[in-house]
């Protein structure tokens, strides 16, 4: 580990008996600290404590943080897809090993109080040049498996808050792993629907798709802006990232009037372990994956609109 990114970025000891640290209740894909595993914390104050893996990947992730943060190109209206870096700590780890260096992040997921999130890998490889062949054969495997290769993103994991049974329902990882594009897409609507998500003979109904998708503050506004960025940005390669959606069903279903909580749906960009310089080439993987990911979101919203107008055509003829 770079010593000086340590120093560099503020660094503290960190004591796990002065704040009690957790495992994170909401996480859905990547390294999950569990069953005596390596993998992040969160405490009660809205930190969210990543190991700093043990090669390079963590000198990488911490390099590009402190990169990101001080870099003037990066527009202000963009900084707000990335959780901010709050440097680095040493904290006991998840897997009992003693204190081990930790990004501290802002958890994005700390202001819900019943958050629905999916985590959505983004690009059509997730390897790069002059990676291992090791890794590089661990990628190629892992993205024609999946839909990375034939769609530009694969879902990698997702929870969604039941209201009726008021409870959470996750997804299997082995099912979500095994998607293929009408996995992928039926994931995407079931994330947005009011019925039991447990269910699987029930169609998803979309009933939230137009406030979480839609709208001038929904995830598809929002995936758009990044878009706009990233046809022009030349100062990252985005490998390997995730978007992760973030929103709340229960804001919707308690809306009343103007002064209703709203869903707050929310686009984060999360995991840059593998993010390389642009040397000023735009980053085509991502960009592509993001374009394909964003049609999947507006074939939705589109099926939504059909089927809504459909609906009130029947009602304005009596039927």
């Amino acid at each position: 580990m770079n010593s000086r990114i340590l120093i560099d970025i503020h660094h503290r000891i960190y004591s796990c008996t002065k704040k009690m640290l957790k495992v994170p209740e909401h996480q859905v894909a990547g390294h999950i600290a569990s069953d005596g595993k390596l993998g992040p914390l969160v405490d009660d104050q809205g930190r969210f404590f990543k190991p700093l893996q043990g090669d390079s990947r963590g000198e990488h992730e911490a390099k590009f943080y402190e990169s990101f943060t001080s870099n003037k190109k990066v527009p202000y209206h963009i900084r707000r897809y990335f959780p901010v870096c709050h440097g680095t700590q040493l904290v006991e780890a998840s897997d009992g090993s003693g204190k081990l260096p930790h990004l501290v992040l802002d958890d994005v997921v700390s202001v819900y109080s019943n958050p629905s999130v999916m985590d959505v890998k983004i690009g059509s490889r997730t390897w790069y040049l002059d990676v291992s062949e090791e890794y590089f054969k661990k990628c190629i495997k892992k993205d024609r498996q999946t839909t990375t290769v034939s769609l530009g993103f694969r879902v990698s994991g997702f929870k969604i808050f039941d209201h009726q049974e008021s409870s959470f329902w996750r997804a299997e990882k082995k099912l979500v792993l095994g998607y293929n594009a009408d996995g992928a897409r039926l994931a995407l609507r079931k994330f947005v629907s009011s019925n039991s998500p447990a269910d699987s003979n029930l169609t998803p109904n979309c009933a939230f798709a137009s406030e979480v998708y839609g709208g001038s503050n929904g995830i598809l506004a929002q995936l758009l802006e990044l878009k706009d960025w990233f046809e022009i940005q030349t100062l990252y390669h985005f490998n390997s990232c995730s978007i992760l959606m973030i929103y709340e069903n229960e804001s919707i279903l308690m809306k009343e009037g103007d002064d209703a909580p709203e869903a707050r749906a929310e686009v984060k960009l999360v995991d840059f372990a593998h993010v390389l310089d642009g040397n000023g080439v735009i980053d085509h993987n991502f960009l592509g994956g993001l374009c394909s990911f964003i049609k999947f979101i507006k074939d939705i919203l589109q099926s939504v609109d059909k089927r809504d107008e459909t609906d009130t055509s029947l009602l304005e003829n009596g039927r």
